[in-house]
């Protein structure tokens, strides 16, 4: 059986992204990008809903040529999608129409490889309440978005519980935090 990995970048508080910050806030740093362009970050299967679709694809069609992008295009993509048409246009990807967390939990039993998310915060959400997801795993990058932070990555969640699996710093600033979650039916402590 697969694992799958939800992954995100965030802010400090919470966010995916910010007006008038560039991509990576402007930091991501050559440790962080060369432990990008592993071989072990690139043998996962990217999930990832149509509007991160439509965002990355375009954006990999505007910098064809640069490592992140290049990196990305070459891995296996499967798009969640019932709005977009076959053949989508960005190379190794797959359109699946069925309900994502039934499509994924066959790709898990399947052992497909390792997967993980890129984006998709509606998805993410949905495989984490079905139960689907192994590890959690965030890179915090330093800065607070409080006046221009678009997308909260947590909010309409449910309470999750993180056991920390793993930690690093990337250039000095960036902090990877992956976790093992276990989805909670209520407040912790409850009915103890």
């Amino acid at each position: 059986m697969s694992g799958l990995m939800v992954d995100f970048i965030i802010s400090l508080d919470g966010y995916a992204s910010a007006d008038g910050w560039p991509g990576l806030w402007g930091m991501g740093g050559p440790e962080y990008l060369a432990w990008l362009d592993t071989d072990e970050q690139k043998r996962h299967t990217t999930l990832m809903g149509a509007r991160t679709y439509r965002l990355m694809s375009g954006f990999a069609a505007e910098m064809p040529d640069d490592p992140g992008f290049a990196g990305l295009t070459a891995m296996r993509k499967v798009v969640f999608s019932r709005t977009l048409e076959a053949p989508l246009s960005w190379d190794n990807t797959e359109l699946v129409r069925e309900d994502a967390v039934a499509a994924v939990g066959d790709m898990k039993r399947r052992d497909a490889g390792p997967l993980r998310t890129l984006g998709s915060l509606a998805l993410c959400r949905s495989l984490l309440t079905a139960g689907l997801v192994d590890r959690f795993r965030v890179v915090v990058f330093p800065v607070i978005t409080g006046a221009t932070g678009k997308e909260r990555i947590f909010d309409e969640y449910p309470d999750v519980a993180l056991d920390l699996a793993e930690s690093r710093t990337f250039d000095g600033r960036l902090q990877l935090l992956e976790y093992g979650p276990t989805v909670l039916d209520g407040p912790p402590g409850a009915g103890d």
